[in-house]
C-alpha cells in the first residue's frame, strides 16, 4: 500500500531502526517517573527530544507538550497523544533500570512516550509529502483524569483544529504485538468520589457520650452495595468499589471524623450519575438516621470512552497493511477499566487502540497485571507502536 508515494512497509521499516534509540528513550523516562501534572523533568526531556529532531514544542495546560508538523499539502488535523505520567507505587521488579525515586511506570505510560516520539521523528523524515497537519501530544496525569480535561481547555484541539485523535496504549497479558480495537463504548466511565463522615469523639468505654463515625461508615459502606445489586438493570455494566476505609488513631478512642473514597464505573454516562446521585442520597441519610453527617464529593471523574467505529476498522486495516492481519483484532466489546482520553471522543471522532506487551507464556516477567508494583513490559513493541502512529496519521490525513 502506497500514501502519498511512501510505502507503508517503507515506514515500518525506518520505525524498526530506530528501536535501539527508542529503548534508551524509554528506560530514562522508566527510571524517572513523575506523577500527575508534576512532570516538570520528564517535560523538558520530551521537549529536548522534540528540539533535537526539528519541531518547535510549546506548553500547555500544566505539564503538557504540543507539537505540530504539517506536510506540504493541504488537509485535515489529526492528533496523536501520549500520556507521561506515573503512579505512585513503588516498583518491584528486577530491571536494571527499575525506578530510583519511589514511584513507577506501571501502566506504561513511559513507552507511549518513547512511541510517539518515535512516530515524531518518522514523520519529519516523510513530511514533505505529508497532506495536512499532525498534532503531538504529551499529556500529564491521565491516571488523575484531569490531563486531558486540562490540554481541551487550554486550547489543545485549536490552532489548528482537530479533525480526529488517536492514542495507543500498551497491554500487559496481551500478546506482543497483537493490536486490538473496540467498537463504540471500549471503556467504562468512571467516578472517583470522597465521603467525609463527621461524628463526636468520645472514650471507647462511653459510646454513649458520642457519635460514632466509622459505625455510621460501615452502615454506608453495606448500603451502598445494594445500588448495583438493586437499582441497576443486570444487563447494565457498572461497578462501585470502596477502596479506601479510614477514621481513628487508636483502640480506645472514638474519633470526630471517617473516611471513605471509591470509584464507580459504568459503560452508560447516565448510569453512572444516577449512582453518584444515589450515593449522595443513601450517606446523607444513613448518617443522620445515626446522629452524624455526611458529605459527598467527587475527587476526579473520566467519562466512558467512545470510539469511532469506522476509524477503529480504517485502523486496524491500515495495521493489517504491515503486520500480520491475524494479529489485528475488532472487538465489539471493551472492558471495565476507564482512561481519560475519553474527553476527547466527545470532542472530535477518536481511535483508541491497545498493542499487546507481553504473556506470562512468552515470558515468565511478563503478564503481571497494569498498576502491578512487579509489571513488565515487552519494550520488543517499541518500534511498532510508533510505526502504528505514523502510519495510522499519515493514512488517515491522506484519505480524508
Amino acid at each position: 500500500m502506497e500514501v502519498g508515494g511512501i510505502t507503508v512497509n517503507e515506514i515500518y521499516q525506518q520505525a524498526k531502526l530506530l528501536q535501539s534509540e527508542l529503548v534508551t528513550i524509554r528506560r530514562k523516562i522508566h527510571q524517572n517517573p513523575e506523577v500527575g501534572i508534576n512532570l516538570q523533568d520528564t517535560k523538558a526531556f520530551v521537549k529536548e527530544k522534540l528540539v533535537s529532531y526539528g519541531y518547535t514544542p510549546r506548553d500547555i495546560a500544566n505539564n503538557s507538550v504540543v507539537a505540530d508538523i504539517s506536510g506540504d499539502l493541504p488537509g485535515k488535523t489529526i492528533l496523536l497523544r501520549a500520556d507521561m505520567d506515573g503512579l505512585a507505587v513503588k516498583e518491584a521488579a528486577d530491571l536494571s533500570f527499575k525506578s530510583v525515586n519511589g514511584s513507577m511506570h506501571a501502566c506504561g505510560h513511559d513507552m507511549h512516550t518513547a512511541m510517539l516520539l518515535g512516530a515524531a521523528k518518522l514523520l519529519r523524515k516523510y513530511q514533505n509529502r505529508l497532506k495536512g497537519t499532525v498534532k503531538l501530544l504529551f499529556q500529564e496525569d491521565e491516571e488523575g483524569f484531569t490531563g486531558a480535561k486540562s490540554v481541551i481547555r487550554d486550547g489543545v484541539l485549536e490552532n489548528p483544529k482537530v479533525d480526529a485523535a488517536m492514542a495507543l496504549h500498551v497491554n500487559s497479558g496481551t500478546p506482543s504485538n497483537m493490536v486490538l480495537g473496540g467498537l463504540g463504548h471500549f471503556m467504562a466511565g468512571c467516578t472517583l468520589f470522597r465521603i467525609e463522615i463527621s461524628g463526636a469523639g468520645c472514650h471507647g468505654a462511653m459510646p454513649e457520650k458520642g457519635v460514632d463515625p466509622i459505625n455510621i461508615a460501615a452502615h454506608i459502606y453495606l448500603s451502598l452495595q445494594e445500588i448495583v445489586a438493586r437499582e441497576v438493570a443486570a444487563q447494565e455494566p457498572c461497578v462501585l468499589t470502596i477502596g479506601k476505609f479510614a477514621g481513628g488513631q487508636t483502640p480506645n478512642i472514638i474519633p470526630e471524623k471517617a473516611v471513605l473514597e471509591g470509584t464507580i464505573r459504568y459503560k452508560n454516562k447516565e448510569t453512572g450519575d444516577r449512582i453518584y446521585k444515589r450515593i449522595q442520597e443513601i450517606s446523607t441519610l444513613c448518617a443522620q438516621s445515626f446522629r452524624g453527617k455526611a458529605a459527598v464529593t467527587e475527587i476526579a471523574s473520566a467519562p466512558p470512552l467512545v470510539n469511532n467505529d469506522e476509524m477503529i476498522y480504517e485502523f486496524c486495516d491500515y495495521v493489517k497493511q504491515f503486520i500480520d492481519p491475524q494479529q489485528v483484532m475488532v472487538l465489539p466489546q471493551g472492558g471495565m477499566g476507564s482512561e481519560d482520553f475519553a474527553s476527547f471522543s466527545y470532542q472530535v471522532p477518536t481511535a483508541y487502540l491497545l498493542l499487546g506487551a507481553g504473556t506470562g507464556q512468552e515470558n515468565e516477567v511478563y503478564g503481571k497485571p497494569m498498576h502491578n508494583p512487579c509489571v513488565v513490559f515487552n519494550e520488543d513493541i517499541l518500534s511498532l507502536g510508533s510505526a502504528i502512529f505514523a502510519i495510522c496519521a499519515v493514512n488517515w490525513l491522506s484519505g480524508h
